[in-house]
């Protein structure tokens, strides 16, 4: 039977060196299991970003799970309910990016590569276009979320993933304080099964 493999989504302005896809790629490694691990970097287009992650998940033949963080959690949650044989953990996920990206528009530079762009309406209208109003087999997906997330209410979460099994910590930030811990529990899910850890208050560490 072939090995899980997970892809880690990254959010709006990241990249590949985040530091949770470099935290997960790390301990997957020191685990031997480097190998299951895809950390694609993605356009800042939106409709460009779901071909790529379309085409890397033809090319794996064993079962996939989306680490989708942030906007990349958006991302998961569409290639997911558009293909019935993909798991999603979504990390703080963004729910309604199309709004929040609206005090974005004009030059962005990505914090990682430095890449500078303009986010027009046309990226808005591609999020747009991506959002699944409907879930429509809950038990595909594993939400993370931290309420001390300065960048995303934690609740729009909470609310569209209410069927969906959960760990809510009290406290943290949007970047999702000791993911670390977590790894454990998101390669489980990756391999079909629920092992979440009780979640202890942390302190608020964004401004």
């Amino acid at each position: 039977m072939a090995e899980p493999v997970m892809i880690y989504v990254h959010g709006f302005n990241s990249s590949p060196d985040s530091w949770k896809a470099r935290c997960l790629q790390a301990e997957l490694e020191r685990q031997g299991r480097g190998h299951q691990l895809r950390v694609p970097a993605l356009s800042h287009w939106p409709a460009e970003a779901i071909e790529q992650l379309q085409s890397l998940i033809a090319t794996v033949s064993g079962p996939v799970t989306l680490i989708g963080s942030s906007l990349g959690g958006y991302y998961s949650t569409w290639l997911v309910e558009h293909c019935p044989a993909l798991r999603a953990v979504l990390v703080n996920p963004a729910v309604y990016p199309y709004r929040l990206l609206e005090e974005w528009l004009g030059q962005n530079t990505n914090l990682y590569t430095r890449e500078q762009y303009q986010l027009t309406e046309r990226h808005l209208e591609q999020l747009l276009a991506l959002d699944c109003a409907t879930l429509h087999d809950p038990t595909r997906y594993l939400l993370l979320v931290q309420t001390g997330d300065e960048t995303l209410d934690y609740r729009e979460a909470v609310d569209k993933y209410s069927a969906c099994a959960r760990f809510v910590q009290p406290g943290g930030s949007h970047g999702f304080e000791h993911f670390e811990a977590l790894i454990p529990a998101v390669q489980a899910f990756a391999e079909g099964r629920l092992e979440l850890p009780e979640p202890v208050a942390l302190p608020i560490t964004a401004p």
